[in-house]
């Protein structure tokens, strides 16, 4: 599958360089730190060898300065490391009493004590100095000491110190990394059962899936679930049309090829013209089963797919359209057709399905209604209720039957007009998808049939 990618994989990635980056910002600021303890732990040593020095610092007979440099005072800064060390005693300014005479020294700035890093004899080292005076019972003589050593053993204490830090962290990195994988392997072994349930699934099993899975799946399931639920509604309504379709037009179908027969075997022009003629009527007939069903496939479509709402539509304006264009069938028919509704009144409904509902109504009317009738269309809004009815005074359909007429391949008149018992069944249905509702009642003065859809309206 293209695009597809490790999720075990990404989150390792993500979490391994966050951590690197951290781990480097943190690493900076440990050696940072080394450094520091380091300098605090060798300065230290430092200032006690100076001040070894300068607690045998005397002053002679005939006045000058006189050291004797215990071997403690520099034997405290030997170091596994073999650091090289270095001193140097300075009496009143300008005058060298021993040591290093050119190992660098510092501004004291008024301090008792100070600390620097230097270089000398082309070697970092760090300098301690400490100020002090002796007394000659008369005075006192001021005198300096500095004491250094290289920086061998410091920068391998802030390395050792670094190292470890580093080690750590590469542990720490590996055993996050570990845990990763592990928990994301067991976190991820629901959305394999998930998988494992639906590739043993049959083609025909579109229930929904039951299987327990995270919450950050739920989302996922549910959407293949209404997913599923659409997909079975599809298919029934193509099994059902399907099944319809060879039920129903079989009977046509028949009549055709029969007539095609005796139209083959007719002896005159009459018989063969009679055959066609028959045959004519079965492929209208056929036509118009087929129109039916494929509505009542459409409604059903529409009916299990998610719909948004429908823009506005004037009711009044779509029947008295639809009305006129009958008018000359009604003609043809002899029958009455009319229309009554005045202003405008505005339903929440698709135009096209509306209006194949009132076609349904109004082909009802004068198919059942017989020679003579008045069918008469009427569109108004009656207490807050948008109403639309289709009123005929034919023979109708007896209250007995009429809650069978509203199944699909049912009819509740007694009649031979063509028909298969679908145009109430598809007005109920439409009128369903928008909210509507379809009555059946006799119509004015008690005869024939009064079909009345009602619809909230905009």
């Amino acid at each position: 599958m293209s695009g597809a990618y490790s999720l075990r994989r990404r989150l390792l990635a993500w979490l391994l360089i966050s951590t690197a980056v951290i781990g480097v910002i943190a690493l900076a600021d440990t050696y940072r730190e080394a450094v520091k303890t380091a300098n605090t732990v060798s300065d230290r040593v430092l200032a006690g060898s100076a001040l070894a020095i300068a607690e045998r610092v005397v002053v002679s007979e005939d006045g000058a300065l006189e050291v004797d440099i215990p071997y403690v005072a520099l034997e405290m800064l030997t170091s596994a490391a073999q650091d090289r060390v270095f001193y140097r005693v300075d009496g009143p300014p300008g005058t060298f009493i021993t040591g290093y005479q050119n190992l660098p020294s510092i501004d004291m700035k008024g301090e008792a004590s100070a600390y620097a890093d230097a270089e000398f004899r082309g070697e970092p080292i760090r300098i301690a100095v400490l100020e002090r005076s002796a007394s000659t019972g008369i005075n006192s003589v001021p005198f300096v000491v500095t004491v250094a050593e290289t920086t061998i053993a410091r920068r391998q204490l802030a390395q050792t110190i670094l190292l470890r830090s580093a080690l750590r962290l590469a542990v720490m990195i590996l055993g996050a990394a570990t845990i990763v994988w592990i928990a994301v392997t067991f976190s991820l072994r629901p959305l394999y059962r998930l998988g494992d349930a639906i590739s043993e699934r049959s083609p025909d099993d579109l229930h929904p899936i039951r299987q327990s899975v995270p919450s950050e799946v739920e989302g996922l399931v549910e959407t293949v679930n209404s997913f599923m639920v659409r997909l079975q509604s599809a298919l029934d309504a193509l099994r059902h049309f399907s099944g319809n379709a060879s039920h129903q037009l079989r009977t046509p179908l028949a009549i055709i090829r029969t007539q095609l027969a005796l139209s083959a075997r007719a002896s005159t022009l009459e018989e063969a013209q009679a055959a066609a003629r028959k045959g004519d009527e079965a492929v209208a007939h056929a036509e118009r089963i087929l129109k039916q069903l494929l509505m009542m496939a459409k409604i059903d479509a529409a009916g299990s797919s998610q719909r948004a709402l429908p823009e506005p539509l004037n009711l009044t304006s779509l029947a008295q359209e639809i009305t006129a264009d009958y008018v000359p069938k009604a003609g043809e028919a002899d029958v009455d057709l009319g229309f009554e509704g005045e202003g405008q009144v505005f339903v929440a409904a698709e135009p096209l399905l509306i209006g194949e509902l009132l076609r349904n109504l109004i082909e009802n009317a004068l198919a059942y209604a017989g020679k003579g009738a008045e069918v008469t269309v009427r569109v108004a809004s009656l207490a807050g209720v948008a109403r639309l009815e289709v009123e005929d005074n034919g023979p109708g359909i007896p209250p007995e039957k009429r809650q069978i007429a509203r199944q699909r391949f049912a009819r509740g008149g007694e009649t031979d007009a063509p028909g298969m018992g679908l145009g109430l069944p598809i007005v109920e249905e439409i009128a369903s998808l928008f909210a509507g509702k379809v009555d059946l009642s006799d119509g004015r003065d008690g005869k024939g049939l009064k079909v009345s859809v009602t619809f909230s309206p905009v």
